[in-house]
């Protein structure tokens, strides 16, 4: 029986292991396959507040393990296949572990950038290869770069790294664009955006020093040819990581969970939710650990009141 369990090791979760242990609760933090969450796909992170001068991504995530394990969080690894969130104590069933039971759980398992699938493209990520136009833009000042996709999201991307980078090449695989209206006027009206229109992406070309083009097919003629850039940003969206919860949790309708407002209470008392799985908008490491922090906020409450509730009684 644990206090809290933390599914997750993204900067929302760990900022919550930080938070829970040093108020003494001995959370119990889950690592999936991938701990440290997207970041550690990241190379240099420079808007992290606190380093002038930049801090790798994989040592970011590092540090702020190694600060929550400082103050007693147990970390372990598995994969939390099931959840069954109709009682307390919560029950999770972890690969590896077993069932493990909680008096309050914290959902912080992020949400994964959808890819192509084509090759060169994950074997790239960090070298040219991006899907977060905030986190990466500064690094292709004055540069060339394609922006993959066709709805909002891609459009959003495409005008904001026009900041940076001396063209955007915008690629889709159809002619007509799934973007809002109001998305693709503010697109088609930004002198630095290109398009390539009815072009499907086949492979991702890449040197030493990485990304130096993307070879695609024009859908109407079957003709190939490689656009030349510096880097490439696919921005076809992301998956909320909340399978596992089988629908237990009230989430909007591309399955990030909702909270209610101004807290990371969802609709089930006693779980919570922080990070990129309850955040489609913000997406950054400072914004998750923000929410991190009022997690572990809410969840000390919840226990304290619980508590207070079996005294009573």
């Amino acid at each position: 029986m644990y206090n809290s369990v933390i599914i997750g090791t993204g900067p929302g979760g760990l900022t919550a292991a930080i938070y829970l242990a040093r108020a003494g609760l001995k959370p119990l933090v889950i690592e999936g396959p991938e701990p440290g969450g997207q970041l550690t796909t990241t190379t240099e992170v420079e808007n992290f507040p606190g380093f002038p001068e930049g801090i790798m991504g994989p040592e970011l995530m590092d540090n702020m393990r190694k600060q929550a394990e400082r103050f007693g969080a147990e970390f372990r690894t598995g994969w939390v296949n099931k959840a069954d969130l109709s009682k307390r104590p919560f029950t999770l069933s972890v690969e590896g572990m077993g069932d493990i039971q909680a008096e309050t759980v914290i959902v912080s398992t992020g949400a994964s950038a959808k890819y192509l699938g084509i090759p060169g493209e994950r074997e790239n990520v960090g070298r040219g290869v991006s899907t977060c136009a905030t986190c990466d833009g500064f690094f292709f000042r004055g540069k060339k770069i394609i922006v993959i996709g066709g709805g909002d999201s891609a459009m959003e991307e495409a005008n904001f790294l026009t900041r940076f980078a001396s063209e955007v090449v915008l690629v889709n695989r159809r002619t007509e664009l799934r973007a809002s209206k109001i998305m693709q006027e503010r697109a088609r009206a930004n002198e630095k955006i290109s398009w390539k229109l009815n072009r499907t992406p086949l492979e991702v070309i890449a040197g030493e020093r990485g990304v130096t083009g993307l070879k695609v097919r024009n859908n109407d003629t079957g003709e190939e040819e490689i656009i030349e850039v510096d880097g490439i940003f696919v921005a076809i969206g992301h998956t909320p990581n909340t399978k596992f919860l089988d629908g237990q949790l009230t989430t909007d309708e591309h399955g990030y969970l909702l909270v209610k407002p101004g807290t990371t209470e969802t609709n089930i008392p006693g779980v919570f939710a922080c990070g990129d799985v309850q955040d489609s908008r913000y997406r950054q490491a400072i914004s998750a650990a923000g929410t991190g922090c009022m997690a572990a906020l809410d969840c000390e409450r919840f226990l304290e009141s619980a508590e207070l509730k079996e005294l009573a009684l």
